[in-house]
């Protein structure tokens, strides 16, 4: 499975209420695969607001963005959790609903060890048909996935990718090392391109959201030896990558959405929105 150069880990909309807004995730859906030109699409990750969904909002959102895609992007169900049990679960239901692939974090919380965390990546992939991609964020789980317990994770069939957000070192060693077929992607908008340099496949996204094409046209300039070129894109880019995660994500693009004209609502308690200072400041960046 080949989830693409550019996966974007898209927002949840929200009305005022504070519930989903399905008219505008459709929207936003056509925006990011016609527009932005995103080649996948996580819902329900972090991004998504995943710690404040219910598992019957992450179903309807699983199976909402499966309809709406119909084909046009592939779509990657954020379902795993901190509970081996529960992402199994939640990951099962994700298959019968038709996604293209689960995205399983790190055990946040429990602090397992890296045989720990071997043996939950080991057991979830072994319940489901779905192609895996790993999700390493040790500054939000504390305990990060080592590169060696990622090429352990590697020989399992249908774990097929990773995102990585620990250094760059780390990404080297694993795309240097790992089968031939699985795919690393930067989870740091601000080292794709760095990481593609030193092996990685693509970017998992918040940016996307924002310069999705010139993501996609940065890594294409790379790949195609245009290397001073995607350097100044990636220097173009760089305050746009740095400024979306000035507050705890995704309170920022969800207000850069709004300045782009598709606004998608506020987000969940307990992140609160941007003042209108920082909004302010935003917008500074963004033109």
């Amino acid at each position: 499975m080949d989830f693409g150069r550019i996966v974007t880990a898209m927002v949840t909309p929200f009305h005022a209420d504070g519930s989903i807004d399905w008219e505008t995730t459709g929207r936003l859906m056509d925006y990011l695969i016609e527009e932005q030109q995103t080649d996948s699409i996580v819902v329900s990750g972090t991004t998504g607001e995943s710690p404040t969904l219910t598992d019957d909002e992450k179903i309807a959102l699983f199976k909402f963005a499966v309809k709406h895609a119909a084909g046009r992007s592939k779509i990657i169900a954020g379902s795993g959790s901190n509970e081996t049990a529960h992402s199994i679960h939640l990951t099962k239901v994700a298959e019968q609903c038709g996604v293209d692939g689960a995205l399983i974090v790190v055990p946040y919380y429990n602090k397992p060890t890296q045989e720990g965390i071997y043996q939950h990546f080991k057991v979830i992939a072994e319940a489901t048909n779905l192609p895996i991609m790993a999700y390493n964020v040790p500054g939000r789980t504390i305990v990060s996935m080592s590169a060696e317990t990622t090429l352990r994770i590697a020989q399992i069939p249908n774990i097929v990718a990773t995102k990585e957000c620990a250094s760059l070192e780390q990404v080297t060693m694993i795309a240097t090392d790992a089968p031939a077929d699985f795919r690393v992607y930067s989870g740091d908008d601000s080292s794709a391109l760095p990481a593609v340099a030193v092996g990685a496949h693509g970017i998992v996204s918040v940016a996307s959201h924002i310069i999705g094409k010139e993501i996609r046209e940065m890594i294409t300039c790379y790949l195609d030896g245009q290397v001073q070129q995607a350097q100044k894109l990636h220097a173009k880019s760089l305050p746009i990558f740095r400024g979306l995660f000035d507050l705890p994500n995704p309170v920022l693009v969800k207000a850069a959405l709004k300045e782009k004209g598709l606004p998608v609502g506020g987000v969940r308690l307990p992140l609160v929105d941007a003042t209108e200072s920082e909004v302010a400041a935003l917008r500074k960046i963004l033109n």
